[in-house]
């Protein structure tokens, strides 16, 4: 049996194994899923001249690495913004979409409220690292949610790298061309997964914007998590019976078309 062939891009703060490692423990034996670091975090610090492109050739030598000529994408937050690029750019190379609040969807059609949420993204700009990272977080969660906070002792020692990973990516989000058009055409099944408890003018937007562009999306609502405690590591299993779902239909649609 052929097993179900899967990328996993993390986010800008955790690397990709603690990010993803319960989830493919739930996922099971027959997906073959690969939890890929973002190229961000290769060196010390960002590589120069980064941006989304850097990530969509990374998945490509990943993917052509293993030998394989189309498999599943999934991205959550920066990782999703880069699996988006990557799906605009590489769609026939992808036998579905998986985005897991993406942290940004291109410059196009953003309401008032989301347009003053990224005025107050980039005012985190000229902070030093800890305040940073704690106004990063509050922006991204619904003001009633009480964020953890950090862990006893001292932070591992790939966090040093993230403030900047997270300042390259807003800055590569202000310039990047996401072709609209190019996800229209995207044709093969979208899965987006929300948290009901996230920033609805940030992540809320972003998904019902994508919903009204890609033509097969679905969207999955959890409504007590946020961007912090995500599906893939708070409800693992539950994504993972979606995800089968998704798989499953989306390459009963390839073998179709062949």
């Amino acid at each position: 049996m052929e097993l179900t062939r899967s990328i996993l891009l993390p986010g800008s703060v955790l690397p990709a194994q603690p990010a993803y490692g319960a989830l493919i423990e739930a996922l099971g034996p027959e997906v073959q899923a690969v939890a890929k670091d973002l190229e961000l975090y290769a060196g010390d610090a960002p590589p120069p001249g980064w941006s989304l492109e850097t990530e969509i050739d990374g998945v490509l030598r990943e993917a052509d690495a293993r030998h394989w000529d189309t498999f599943h994408l999934v991205g959550y937050s920066g990782g999703g913004a880069a699996a988006l690029a990557f799906a605009a750019k590489q769609p026939a190379r992808l036998l579905s979409l998986t985005l897991l609040e993406p942290a940004w969807a291109g410059t196009w059609d953003w309401s008032p409220a989301h347009t003053r949420l990224w005025e107050q993204y980039a005012a985190l700009d000229s902070l030093p690292p800890e305040q940073f990272m704690a106004g990063f977080m509050r922006l991204a969660v619904r003001p009633d949610v009480v964020l953890p906070a950090p862990p006893a002792g001292d932070p591992p020692p790939w966090m040093a790298k993230r403030p900047a990973g997270i300042r390259a990516f807003m800055e590569t989000f202000r310039s990047y061309e996401l072709d609209r058009k190019r996800l229209a055409a995207f044709r093969q099944p979208v899965l987006m997964v929300l948290g009901g408890l996230s920033n609805p003018d940030d992540f809320g937007e972003i998904i019902e914007r994508l919903s009204s562009v890609f033509p097969d999306p679905r969207t999955e609502v959890f409504q007590e998590r946020h961007h912090f405690d995500p599906p893939h590591r708070i409800e693992p299993e539950r994504l993972a019976i979606l995800l089968h779902a998704h798989w499953e239909r989306a390459e009963g649609i390839s073998h179709a078309e062949l």
